[in-house]
């Protein structure tokens, strides 16, 4: 417990919901009380109970349609001044936030970080389109002046095999009624067959990989221009809150039939699945489907693995809908274009035009907003850290503590906090 003064921050009320499945909450918790600030947390399925050490912990186990009473009067009980959550589109937290919002509450959202691997966002409201960041070019400019250049080399690794049995822990006990029989899942899935479906993926990645290494050659040594569509989770929220598209495959056809419009015809189009996407549907068997009634079955590649360095080192531009990989097309200069609502959709550092034109108009990003842009994220959105493997989870528990401690959400930090 630091010494008190009158430059001490005051103490505050924070309410954790539903967070990442690791003890990153729990311990941002432990950090908050030990500063003297009040800690609470709302435990809505079995899971949540296993995420959660520490006191301060209240079960809400009503039916969906109590809930928006219940988080009301819960923040008016405890005098809530910061609500922090991952995942602000889940039913429950999309209540939550309009309750925080009536009252002046602040929310603070997390997850995987814009910047990858070892960055995690840490900003007030949610992601992408509720993002507070700026898209004006000038403002952009003007809050990155004085700020420095991003490290962008890799300090922390983070644990797939410590993300699985932890996250395998969290929904095999939420499929357990017990006391919160009435809870609904944000999830589209049943979890076994998601987990099933990742393990064939991962069991066949070696091949997979390969077979992308050697479309990759084979069309480099041709001398085609390629083009990426980066293809996201379907489950994930960027795609089911911040696009117009129902689904992927609505995406993918789109993007197949303006390619096979517009697209110089020597144009080649690579579909890369998400590495995590859990084999639900046949990728590999739709995308041949849309390119072959778009007339171009021939120039359009699915690639079931790869190395998306490699791939976007080989590609003259890359299409998503609000992918992270979209942002590593900017660093990488590439023209890029999001279809969706992305953080990083502002005029010149995308496309600003149709679809229809970007295979034969689209821009490398502005060099100089690239750089206020990265400057602006890295130092403003963002925890350095990771969420599943120590040191990366102590760096990030130790940036966020300091954050809501000492209030500096959305704003610079450039020191390391102790």
């Amino acid at each position: 417990m630091p010494q008190e003064s009158e430059s001490a921050p005051r103490p505050r009320q924070f309410l954790f919901l539903q967070g990442p499945i690791t003890p990153f909450f729990s311990e941002i918790g432990a950090g908050l009380r030990r500063l003297g600030h009040g800690v609470h947390r709302i435990n809505l399925c079995l899971g949540d109970r296993l995420a959660w050490r520490g006191p301060g912990a209240t079960d809400f186990t009503g039916r969906p349609e109590e809930w928006p009473a219940f988080i009301a009067a819960f923040l008016d009980r405890h005098a809530v001044d910061a609500i922090v959550l991952l995942g602000e589109q889940r039913f429950y937290h999309r209540e939550a936030i309009a309750a925080a919002r009536a009252r002046g509450t602040d929310v603070v959202a997390t997850d995987f970080g814009y910047l990858r691997p070892d960055w995690i966002t840490f900003e007030f409201d949610g992601l992408n389109r509720e993002s507070r960041f700026p898209r004006d070019p000038e403002a952009i400019l003007a809050l990155a002046r004085d700020l420095p250049p991003p490290d962008l080399a890799t300090r922390y690794r983070d644990s797939f095999f410590n993300q699985a049995v932890w996250d395998m822990a969290y929904h095999f006990a939420s499929l357990v009624p017990g006391p919160f029989r009435h809870y609904e899942s944000h999830q589209i899935y049943n979890p076994l067959q998601v987990y099933l479906g990742t393990l064939t993926r991962i069991l066949g990645r070696r091949r997979a990989n390969r077979r992308a290494d050697a479309i990759i050659d084979r069309l480099k040594r041709q001398g085609r221009p390629l083009f990426l569509m980066a293809m996201q989770m379907e489950t994930d929220f960027s795609v089911r809150a911040y696009s117009t598209y129902p689904d992927l495959d609505t995406a993918i056809d789109e993007v197949t039939r303006s390619f096979a419009a517009h697209a110089p015809a020597e144009a080649q189009l690579l579909v890369k699945v998400h590495p995590l996407d859990p084999a639900i549907k046949n990728w590999g068997r739709r995308v041949a489907g849309m390119a072959q009634r778009a007339g171009v079955a021939e120039r359009v590649h699915y690639l079931g693995g790869g190395n998306l360095g490699a791939i976007t080192e080989s590609v003259q531009g890359v299409i998503t809908i609000n992918s992270t990989v979209g942002l590593r097309s900017i660093v990488d200069r590439l023209p890029t274009l999001a279809l969706g609502d992305a953080l990083y959709k502002i005029p010149g550092l995308t496309h600003g035009g149709p679809l229809s034109t970007f295979w034969t108009e689209g821009r490398a990003p502005d060099p100089v907003l690239r750089e206020a842009f990265l400057r602006g994220i890295a130092h403003c959105l963002h925890l350095r850290g990771a969420y599943y493997a120590r040191p990366g989870l102590d760096a990030a528990v130790a940036g966020a503590v300091h954050r809501l401690h000492h209030g500096l959400v959305n704003q610079p930090l450039l020191e390391t906090p102790p």
